[in-house]
């Protein structure tokens, strides 16, 4: 297994310490989660990271960035396309090597995981 540094996760979950500079890997950290918030559900007025659909995010130490993602619902229209719109986004970001975008369904998304901005742009505040 190699070294890896997590970003995001579900909570209660330990990260490894990562061969990458700290300063290096705060900054890679911000601009993929920058990244991650330019990818919007379509049907939903809100972007993947503030509706709570990023479960996971690695960093590996050769800069390959591992995300597990899921969808309001397992039937969504864009299921297929949502995890290559992720992958692109995230490999815009200067010092990353590569993406992969693993979808799970477990635990399954509820509302609950939305921030309180993404909540706002639905209306629910």
């Amino acid at each position: 297994m190699s070294d890896e540094q997590t970003i995001a996760e579900t909570p209660n979950a330990a990260a490894v310490q990562s061969s990458i500079p700290a300063d290096e890997l705060a900054r890679l950290s911000d601009d993929i989660i920058s990244a991650l918030k330019t990818v919007y559900d379509p049907e939903i007025p809100a972007d993947i990271y503030e509706l709570g659909l990023i479960y996971k995010i690695d960093v590996e130490d050769n800069r390959e960035v591992k995300i597990d993602m899921t969808l309001t619902a397992p039937g969504c229209p864009v299921a297929g396309e949502m995890p290559g719109w992720v992958q692109d986004a995230v490999s815009t970001v200067e010092g990353v090597s590569g993406v992969d975008v693993q979808m799970v369904f477990d635990p399954p998304w509820t509302p609950d995981r939305m921030s309180e901005e993404a909540k706002v742009a639905v209306g629910w505040y």
